[in-house]
C-alpha cells in the first residue's frame, strides 16, 4: 500500500526536490502552504510535480491550520521544512523567525502528537545552528553556538523535535543539513545570486556582482542529493539526528572563480566586496562530518561542487536569455 507524506514548505527548493523524489517512490503528496498573490509554484513545475501534489493552505504560526492539514492528509511521514528561511533577513525579522522557523515546527509537532502520533516525522535543522564553530569538523556532538537569529529559532525547533522523541515517544529525526544549492534556488541566496550575476555579466547584461564577505567557508553540496537523506531518515526503525553534508569546504571567493571560470571569465575582474552586505555576526567556516549518514543510512553525496556550480550556471544562462521566472 502506498504511503502519504505532508511537506510543509513545498514550494520551496527543497520542498520541490523531496516532493518529486516522494512521487517517484509512489507517495501521495500533500503540501501546506500560506496563500500568496504571486506565483510560487515555478519550482514544482520545474520539477514536473505541480499537478500531483495536493496543495492544503495554512500558516506555521496558525496551530489550527496546521492541525486540520494534518487531520485531512492523515500522514505516514510529515516533512517539515517550512521557515523563514533567509539568515540575512533573520536579523531584521528576529521575532517573525523565531515565530516560523522556531514555533512553526513545535506546531507541527503538536499537531502530529494530537492527531497523527503513528507519523514519522522529520525536521529540517541546519549547519547553521553550529555558528561559531566547536570543533574542527562538525557532527552530531559537537555543541551548538548558533550566529543569527536564524540559527537560534532553528536551534530551539532541533531540541523540541529531540523532547517530542524523548517525551512523547514519537519518530521524530533532525536532519543538520549543511549548506546544499541548485538551479532552484532563491535568489537571495549567495550562491544563485553569483550564478545568475555570472549569467547577467556573460550575456553583457550586467557589468559587475557586488558580494559581502568572500571568505566565509562553506560545506556546499546539492539538494537533489540531500532530500535522499531526509527520506532515509524516516525509513530508520527509530528516529535519531544526523549531519547530512559533503565533508568538503571552500570559500566564497572560490565558487565565484569555479562559477565566472565555468563561462571562460576571471572573477577578479567583476566581483567587488560591498561592505554593506557583511553580516552582523559571521560564521566564518563550516564543515561537516557525514560519517553517521553514511554508515547508518547509506548516504553520500553525489554530486561534486564542480558540477553543482556548472549546473547552477547553465540553468541561469538559460533563465536570464529567456527572460524565464526563477
Amino acid at each position: 500500500m502506498s504511503k502519504t507524506a505532508l511537506v510543509t514548505g513545498i514550494t520551496g527548493q527543497d520542498g520541490a526536490y523531496l516532493a518529486r523524489l516522494l512521487l517517484d517512490k509512489g507517495y501521495t503528496v500533500y503540501g501546506f502552504q500560506p496563500r500568496r498573490s504571486t506565483d510560487t509554484y515555478w519550482r514544482l513545475r520545474e520539477v514536473g510535480a505541480a499537478d500531483d501534489v495536493q496543495l492544503l493552505a495554512g500558516d506555521l504560526t496558525d496551530l489550527s491550520s496546521v492541525l486540520r492539514a494534518v487531520q485531512t492528509s492523515r500522514p505516514d511521514e510529515v516533512y517539515n521544512l517550512g521557515a523563514q528561511s533567509f539568515v540575512g533577513s533573520s536579523w531584521d525579522q528576529p521575532v517573525l523567525t523565531g515565530q516560523a522557523t522556531g514555533i512553526g515546527a513545535v506546531n507541527v509537532l503538536e499537531a502530529v502528537r494530537i492527531a497523527a502520533p503513528e507519523a514519522r516525522f522529520y525536521q529540517a535543522s541546519t549547519s547553521e545552528m553550529f555558528g561559531l564553530i566547536q570543533a574542527e569538523r562538525q557532527d552530531e556532538k559537537t555543541p551548538f553556538y548558533p550566529r543569527s537569529p536564524y540559527g537560534a529559532a532553528k536551534l530551539y525547533a532541533h531540541w523540541m523535535t529531540v523532547n517530542y522523541r524523548e517525551s512523547f515517544g514519537l519518530h521524530t529525526s533532525s536532519g543538520i543539513l549543511f549548506n546544499h544549492e541548485s538551479p532552484l534556488r532563491g535568489l537571495e541566496f549567495v550562491t544563485r545570486k553569483v550564478t545568475d550575476g555570472v549569467a547577467r555579466i556573460k550575456l553583457g547584461l550586467q557589468k559587475e556582482l557586488r558580494l559581502g564577505n568572500l571568505d566565509a567557508q562553506r560545506d556546499w553540496g546539492f539538494a537533489g542529493d540531500y532530500v535522499k537523506a531526509m527520506w532515509a531518515m524516516l525509513q530508520q526503525p527509530q528516529g535519531d539526528d544526523y549531519v547530512v553534508a559533503t565533508g568538503r569546504t571552500v570559500s566564497v571567493r572560490r565558487f565565484c572563480e569555479l562559477a565566472f571560470g565555468h563561462v571562460g571569465l576571471d572573477h577578479e575582474d567583476y566581483v567587488k566586496v560591498d561592505p554593506t552586505l557583511y553580516r552582523p555576526a559571521e560564521v566564518d567556516i563550516l564543515l561537516g562530518n557525514p560519517d553517521k549518514a553514511k554508515q547508518i543510512l547509506g548516504w553520500e553525496a553525489e554530486t561534486s561542487l564542480e558540477q553543482l556550480v556548472g549546473m547552477m550556471v547553465e540553468a541561469d544562462l538559460a533563465r536570464v536569455s529567456t527572460g524565464a521566472r526563477g
